[in-house]
């Protein structure tokens, strides 16, 4: 990319110097034109057209050269040369340059001097100013391929340079991806965790309790024999009521998302008898199982739920599904 830049400036550099050469030249001729007409022709002669590098130097030249053609008296075999000056300085409105090479342009038709060697050289510059313009052409060429080259360079670095920024991003966030996975796994385990205790308590405690209630609940008023099984149910059952309530709130919080914790947070003046019974409801025990660790009975424990389902409704917000669903069918 720089070298092809390098180039660029190198040839316009030398395009410039060469034009500059040829001007001084064409100032010269201007000088000899009256002092020597015969010597600024040849001097116009020397100069190859087809090198010329601007449209604008070609125009001064033909100018010049039918200037000098028509103050030595020689006579044109075409007009193509003062036509160059004619068509470059009317598509540019320089009127005093026009106006003049209108004049020439007469003055070469109305001449009758017919000379081998001046029509054979002016036949030469017509050559040349052909080629000049296949030169011209092909330097139009090669200047619009340089810069659909130099367009499609830039959309390739644009390209390269916004691929790389992808690749960046998508790094960063294959990186935030991974950290949230890191995240993820690392709240599965604890929710594992917490699954573990939690099944752990309900199958080994919870549903021991449960089942020693429900045992004692049917063998009320049995006959005498069950009586073992029945003092043991109610031996355990007075343990339960008296000495795991706090590991059942703690294995509750902790395994429901502090929802004993939130209750309290919106209903601060719950009764320690309605926050027992909350506490049971939230560990998943029966009504029946509650009747009997609250020394109450199933009516009244079905009323007490009623009522302190009606007082959490009002308190905890709608979508509050956690707490609403302590009070499902037990």
């Amino acid at each position: 990319m720089r070298s092809l830049l390098y180039i660029i400036i190198v040839f316009v550099l030398s395009g410039c110097c060469y034009s500059s050469f040829h001007d001084k030249k064409l100032d010269m001729v201007q000088q000899l034109m009256h002092e020597d007409p015969q010597a600024a022709l040849s001097a116009l002669n020397d100069i190859d057209v087809s090198e010329l590098s601007d449209s604008a130097t070609i125009a001064r030249w033909a100018l010049l050269y039918s200037e000098a053609m028509v103050i030595n008296r020689l006579s044109a075999p075409t007009d193509t040369i003062i036509n160059i000056a004619i068509d470059y300085y009317s598509s540019r409105d320089m009127v005093d340059e026009y106006s003049k090479a209108s004049k020439l342009k007469a003055l070469i038709l109305s001449m009758d001097n017919n000379d081998a060697l001046a029509t054979a050289l002016y036949l030469q510059k017509e050559k040349e100013f052909m080629l000049y313009k296949e030169r011209m052409l092909r330097e139009r060429y090669m200047y619009i391929c340089v810069i659909v080259l130099l367009v499609l360079t830039g959309v390739m670095i644009g390209m390269r340079q916004r691929i790389r920024l992808q690749a960046a991003n998508n790094e960063r966030l294959i990186a935030e991806a991974s950290g949230l996975r890191c995240q993820i796994d690392e709240s599965r385990a604890d929710v594992g965790r917490l699954e573990t205790k939690l099944h752990g308590l309900l199958e080994k405690r919870f549903a021991l309790i449960d089942s020693l209630c429900q045992t004692y609940y049917e063998s009320q008023g049995t006959k005498i024999e069950k009586k073992a099984i029945i003092d043991k149910v109610k031996s355990e059952i007075e343990s339960i009521r008296s000495d795991s309530f706090a590991d059942m709130e703690c294995a509750v919080n902790d395994c429901r998302d502090n929802i004993l914790v939130k209750v309290k947070d919106v209903y601060p003046d719950i009764k320690n008898e309605d926050y027992q019974l909350l506490v049971y409801l939230t560990g998943g025990l029966s009504s029946r199982s509650i009747s009997l660790l609250l020394g109450e009975s199933v009516e009244v424990v079905y009323k007490r739920k009623s009522r302190l389902k009606s007082r959490l409704v009002k308190l905890c917000a709608s979508s509050d599904t956690d707490v609403m669903a302590i009070f499902g069918a037990k």
